[in-house]
């Protein structure tokens, strides 16, 4: 490749996209990565037995087949061999007393299903997920547009004439109920309640943060419209589909490429410095998928302007991940009907539950009795392993980044409060047990376990600061108009040519491509 138009640093979910799509209409796109591999928090490894195939990190891509991103690209995607495999049931629920509800694909039978827990529940539900339909326009042009731009000021203005300003503030107030308060003032079951608070802690929320009601009501109309797909083989193929379709498009991919510098000349970005030495230079602009941290620390060093350091150091970052992969010798027998087929399946007693395992980890505390998400890869893609053995993808979206202590007593935080590898296996076992009471034979039918504390995911991935998975904190005051910065606008920094992307910035984490999206159309 000669000297590229742009220059893209990190190759996660938004950088693959931002290069896909630029490389589209005709841009050199150069995207440098310094790990072995492509694809920041997709990686596919066979982590536990040979055979068993495993995604380390994320695996539900519901927010990428329901993006603009992938209504742009998928068809290319497909063509390189991007397949998808679903079921009828993306979630559950299973609390300690074994009471469970599944939520389907189908809003009929879901309305039917939450009825019979408790009347009127699942009319409940209707009008929750319906109220998300009634306002998808205002919604997803918020949750996924451009905020500092003329389509929104059109989308905002056109939806006060239709309401009301009055109206439109009400709506918008509404939006900011807390999950707890829109849990319990909506549903009377506990078990209900439980199918949903969970999901809040996708999000890098919690229950009772500001705006989780809405972002579990958007989640749960997901679900139920698109499932909870996860890629054919592993995501390992998205990502060699998408490196086919950029270099189809002339684009150039690097790894083991560690970019140590970004250059500036004149007060603008023109190009990076290596760790190895070598220099490259971008015509047009330099596009960083980073933390804030990488951004205006490692990357821009002394040459980073004043305010967005000051800014940097006030940054926050979220609760840390806990990983689990099992290889199992058969599929698990759940003490629950309908519960083998199920996605994504959360073990845990219930919104209280939730709230203080993510109140325990907030403060450096081990949590008592974890919120455990448990996914079931071989259910929807037999692939994944041999015939009739299974595989377990857990995610526990509460874990200290910093050690304080145990909530239940038991363990021994270190004296520097790092993880380490015996602390580590120690509260897998914990998380384990949990996982047993709810499966006949599972201790049996293990052939090999394989975790990762949230020291090992930010290992594997440096945007993970302590492993946090979302980019950072996003409660309401680093979100929207407001991520990563109060004085963000939109995907700028305050150097010319130099751009950034990824969870850290609109419209946050998940694997919906987003914020590269955005900006590959605005240049």
């Amino acid at each position: 490749m000669s000297a590229p138009d742009h220059i893209i640093v990190g190759s996660g979910i938004n950088a693959l996209v931002c290069a896909a799509m630029m490389g589209g209409k005709g841009a050199k796109v150069l995207l440098l990565e310094r790990n072995d591999r492509i694809g920041g928090c997709m990686r596919t490894e066979e982590i536990t037995a040979p055979g068993f195939i495993h995604d380390v990190m994320a695996t539900t891509f519901v927010l990428f087949i329901t993006s603009p991103a992938f209504a742009a690209l998928g068809s290319d995607l497909a063509r390189h061999g991007l397949e998808f495999c679903h079921t009828g049931t993306p979630t559950g629920v299973l609390r300690p007393d074994g009471s469970h509800a599944v939520l389907t694909t189908d809003r009929a039978v879901n309305v039917a299903a939450l009825n019979a827990i408790a009347p009127g529940e699942g009319d409940r539900h209707a009008d929750d997920v319906g109220g998300i339909e009634r306002n998808a326009g205002l919604l997803f042009g918020l949750l996924g547009g451009a905020l500092w731009s003329y389509p929104t000021a059109k989308l905002l203005a056109g939806d006060a004439w239709r309401r009301g300003p009055r109206n439109l503030a009400a709506f918008l107030g509404d939006a900011l109920v807390p999950a707890r308060g829109w849990l319990e003032s909506t549903y009377q079951s506990e078990t209900v309640r439980a199918l949903w608070a969970p999901w809040v802690l996708h999000a890098g929320l919690g229950p009772e943060d500001a705006f989780s009601s809405q972002i579990a009501k958007v989640i749960a109309f997901a679900l139920e419209a698109a499932g909870a797909p996860i890629v054919k083989g592993g995501a390992k193929n998205l990502l060699a589909a998408f490196e086919a379709l950029i270099r189809e498009r002339g684009g150039e991919i690097r790894t083991g490429a560690d970019v140590a510098s970004i250059i500036q000349s004149g007060g603008r970005a023109t190009g990076v410095r290596l760790a190895s030495g070598e220099t490259i230079t971008a015509g047009k602009s330099v596009i960083c998928s980073v933390t804030p941290t990488q951004l205006y620390g490692r990357l821009l060093g002394a040459d980073a302007p004043k305010a967005d350091v000051e800014a940097t150091r006030n940054y926050r970052y979220g609760k840390g991940n806990f990983q689990i992969h099992y290889a199992l010798d058969k599929p698990p027998a759940w003490r629950g009907e309908g519960l083998d087929k199920v996605a994504l399946l959360h073990l845990t007693p219930g919104l209280d539950g939730v709230s203080k395992a993510c109140n325990e980890a907030a403060r450096g505390m081990l949590p008592e009795v974890p919120t455990i998400c448990v996914g079931q890869p071989h259910a929807l893609d037999p692939s994944r392993c041999p015939p009739g053995k299974a595989i377990l993808w857990l995610q526990l979206p509460e874990a200290p980044r910093h050690i304080k202590g145990d909530a239940a007593g038991t363990l021994q935080a270190p004296a520097d409060g790092r993880w380490t590898e015996a602390l580590r296996e120690a509260y897998a076992d914990r998380v384990e047990a949990i996982l047993a009471s709810h499966i006949d034979g599972f201790k049996d039918s293990v052939i090999a376990r394989r975790a990762y504390s949230p020291a090992d995911l930010e290992a594997m991935n440096i945007n993970l600061v302590g492993g946090d998975p979302y980019g950072g904190s996003s409660t309401i005051d680093q979100a929207f108009l407001w991520r990563p910065f109060k004085s963000s606008r939109n995907h700028q920094t305050g150097i010319k040519g130099l751009y950034h992307i990824g969870a850290s910035t609109h419209p946050g984490a998940g694997l919906g491509g987003g914020s590269g999206f955005l900006l590959a159309g605005r240049l």
